[in-house]
């Protein structure tokens, strides 16, 4: 209310400003001394020419305008508030992306150490794999080798056996007669039958 008051007195006095102005301009070719005089009833029914409009004003559309510039008022301390409220916000986000950004290089540190250590632990693995490998081939050579070696002493046995049995037979067919060599071989050949 104080507010609507202060305008209408501003205006009044506005009003009043321009109506003095516009009467001396009108007798400036009068003369100086003409300047000076105010037409003192023009003014008056000016003045009150106003302050009837001011009324209607007020009387039809007053609250309207109070409620406007209130409302205003409200809607520019919200969008104040508003902002206020953003601007923490965005002074938040701020610190934590400054505070992402410190922790970068430490990330980047951790994240390297962890990358290489499960390398270590992979190269360990594949290490350890490998000589588990070589082990077992190692077994299976030696394992192989042996039964090679057995199969060879066989082979060998055999074939000395066949070399005492050649080189036997020989030396009986040089000391044996053909009488006693029959003899021998009815002897073992009874011995296989009846066994």
């Amino acid at each position: 209310m104080k507010g609507v008051k202060c305008i209408l007195a501003a205006a009044l006095v506005l009003c009043a400003t321009v109506a003095l102005a516009s009467t001396e301009g009108g007798h400036e070719a009068a003369g100086a001394a003409a300047a000076h005089h105010l037409d003192w009833w023009n003014f008056t029914l000016r003045v009150i020419n106003f302050i009837i409009f001011a009324a209607i004003l007020y009387k039809f559309g007053g609250k309207k305008a109070v409620e406007f510039f209130g409302g205003r008022r409200k809607q520019i301390e919200t969008q104040l508030h508003d902002l206020d409220e953003r601007k923490d916000k965005a002074e938040k986000r701020l610190a934590e992306v400054e505070k992402s950004i410190a922790n970068l290089a430490a990330e980047k540190a951790r994240i390297l150490d962890e990358y290489k250590a499960q390398g270590e632990a992979l190269k360990a693995s594949i290490v350890d794999k490998a000589e588990k490998d070589a082990a077992k081939i190692r077994a299976q050579a030696e394992t192989g080798a042996a039964q090679e070696s057995v199969y060879k002493r066989r082979e060998l046995r055999a074939e000395i056996a066949e070399l005492v049995v050649e080189a036997a037979e020989k030396i009986l067919k040089e000391k044996l007669t053909a009488e006693e060599q029959a003899k021998l071989v009815d002897k073992y050949l009874t011995k296989v039958v009846l066994n």
